[in-house]
């Protein structure tokens, strides 16, 4: 895994697989936002299946589609998160640039 510490609490990094989540847990964070939606290439880890073993290791995550542009309610959404999930919180899609758009929405 590839993290990029964007503040004290947030950091974004590229997909996620089930097997990377103890080392999610082990670096500290509590809270996980996946950017990415399900089957935008082959291979890659369903929301679902991250999801399922991120909460049984006690992580909070939630998932944020972004396929374009962000819309209002992804913004939305992603705020929401923010205020409610525990902190340090990892984001990631493909490469971390999504999640990192979606954080970068709260200085707006």
């Amino acid at each position: 895994m590839n993290v990029t510490k964007i503040s004290p609490d947030f950091a974004t990094t590229g997909q996620i697989t089930p097997d990377q989540v103890k080392t999610v847990v082990d670096a500290g964070y509590k809270s996980i936002i996946c950017a990415r939606p399900d089957n935008e290439e082959g291979g890659q880890p369903a929301y679902d299946d991250v999801a399922r073993v991120a909460e049984a290791a006690g992580l909070k995550i939630v998932h944020i589609p972004v396929s374009g542009p962000l819309g209002e309610g992804q913004i939305i959404r992603f705020h929401d998160a923010w205020a409610n999930l525990p902190k340090p919180m990892l984001g990631y899609c493909r490469s971390g640039m999504r999640a990192g758009s979606l954080y970068a929405t709260l200085s707006k």
